[in-house]
């Protein structure tokens, strides 16, 4: 078939033409996970996606679209997650100059002090879920308070895997359930429904999901041997830390200030952007020696030197204790530039598959087969995690499948408090499980633990889902449109 003129709208793509990019990424990703294991998101996975961008472009064109609006596609892909991309890289400035500043190492030498090891999964649990639920932002609550307990997790011989989990299952907990999420006003906003009546909808799955998390992270911490590190280890670590550092509460002042901007609402790049200064600040009044060291002299330049390192390239620590070089010696921008690379990889097919129509084809192939609630919700829910594994992003996988499902759940008699709490359970949740997703590979980069390492343990984001879709098949807590219409 000869391709359709320039002047002449594309062709509508066939199902086969949007399965064969997606089954061709499936298949160089596993390949990539094959020959290069956790090291497969340092490059390989990258190569996968951008081939397969092209391999979507080529199909596009094929159906009669322009290179130059495949192109555009790509763009405006990357476009979406530009802001991101620029919270990404101020969180790498803020975990290094709150390094130089002893923000985070104050936090670890009083959390291993305060946290009990066989109550820490939970706890961190919850702290992150307090945090996120009065902050709105996942990602500033894993790059701020995260990070510290990671390192009191290594400090405290627990698994780090595990941690991860549990701070990413409290994060996200805390995002969704918060009115000042911009991910909940999303889901909200493009099914057409009050915030607080979906928030209040959220909380039949959310609830038992979190609930049910907590439990198994406590389970997790009395079975699990928090005896490898000792007494001498611990008080080993504190001493290390109070030989490379100022410890005083005065350190925490940046994440105090840094929390109160984020409750006030101010937007999160500039929030963190600030805290990093803020830190840089605090680095040069009670930590001047170490920033000196930082920055390869003496006097006062070179302390200046020291803190612009650290917000480029991090902090390097020079404790002769081994836990404590390898718990600080981390952050700047510089830590980041892999995880924007695959971000920006992931939504360069995501755009090309869009723009092709690919995604939609998808979509509506997915709603042909719908006869029952319990085969809407499911499909809802694996429309929005594929859509975070095809497009790499938590808000096409809102808004898109939002869009697409939203007469569906109509002609179900479905109210569309429905629909917006299962693409919450779904879109918003799963996002952090996909590696090249812009939440997996933020998590994975800020926290240091692999996302295919961390997925097990992240035991909301997999049981919310899961409850949406049994919610589904036993007719539990679906609103109809008559109930939910004069519900006040």
């Amino acid at each position: 078939m000869s391709q359709a003129s320039p002047n002449h709208e594309p062709r509508a793509p066939s199902l086969l033409d949007a399965l064969i990019p997606l089954g061709i990424l499936i298949a160089l990703l596993s390949l990539s996970v094959f020959f290069y294991g956790e090291d497969s998101s340092y490059g390989p996975n990258q190569i996968a996606l951008l081939l397969c961008a092209c391999v979507a472009a080529l199909m596009g064109m094929k159906n009669g679209h322009s290179w130059n609006n495949m192109e555009g596609g790509m763009l405006h892909g990357i476009g979406l997650v530009f802001g991101a991309i620029l919270i990404l890289l101020a969180v790498g400035a803020l975990i290094g100059s709150w390094i130089l500043a002893g923000t985070v190492p104050s936090m670890i030498y009083y959390g291993v002090q305060i946290l009990s090891p066989q109550w820490f999964y939970a706890a961190s649990c919850i702290i992150c879920a307090v945090v996120g639920l009065s902050i709105g932002s996942s990602w500033t609550t894993a790059g701020t308070l995260g990070v510290a307990l990671m390192g009191i997790a290594g400090a405290l011989g627990l698994s780090l895997e595990v941690t991860a989990g549990a701070v990413i299952s409290g994060a996200y907990f805390g995002d969704k359930m918060s009115p000042l999420s911009d991910t909940t006003n999303v889901a909200a906003a493009v099914t057409s429904n009050d915030l607080f009546q979906h928030i209040r909808h959220m909380m039949s799955t959310a609830i038992p999901a979190f609930v049910i998390a907590l439990l198994a992270f406590a389970f997790l911490g009395f079975t699990s041997d928090a005896s490898n590190a000792s007494t001498n280890d611990i008080e080993s670590l504190l001493t290390a830390l109070k030989s490379e550092f100022n410890i005083s509460i005065v350190s925490l002042l940046p994440l105090i200030l840094l929390l109160a901007m984020a409750w006030r609402k101010v937007p999160a790049f500039p929030t963190l952007i600030i805290g990093s200064l803020i830190g840089c600040v605090i680095a040069l009044i009670f930590e001047p020696e170490t920033a000196r060291r930082l920055g390869g002299g003496d006097g006062a330049l070179s302390a200046l030197k020291g803190a612009w390192h650290s917000l480029f390239d991090g902090y390097v620590s020079t404790s002769s204790n081994e836990n404590v070089a390898a718990l600080l010696s981390k952050g700047g921008m510089s830590s980041m530039l892999n995880t924007v690379w695959l971000i920006t990889s992931a939504m360069a097919f995501g755009g090309a598959m869009e723009r092709a129509g690919f995604l939609q084809v998808i979509v509506n192939s997915i709603l042909s087969r719908i006869k029952t609630v319990g085969s809407l919700v499911t499909s809802t829910v694996l429309t929005c995690f594929g859509m975070n594994a095809a497009a790499g992003d938590q808000y096409m996988a809102i808004i898109i499948p939002g869009r697409m499902f939203k007469e569906a759940f109509a002609e179900k008699g479905l109210h569309g408090l429905n629909l917006s709490r299962t693409l919450e359970d779904s879109g918003t949740i799963t996002s952090v499980l996909i590696p090249w997703n812009t939440c997996g590979a933020y998590m994975a980069a800020t926290l240091g633990i692999a996302t295919f390492d961390y997925w097990p343990y992240a035991l909301f984001n997999i049981i919310c889902p899961l409850l949406a879709i049994a919610y589904g098949w036993l007719h539990f807590k679906q609103k109809p449109i008559s109930i939910a219409a004069t519900a006040s």
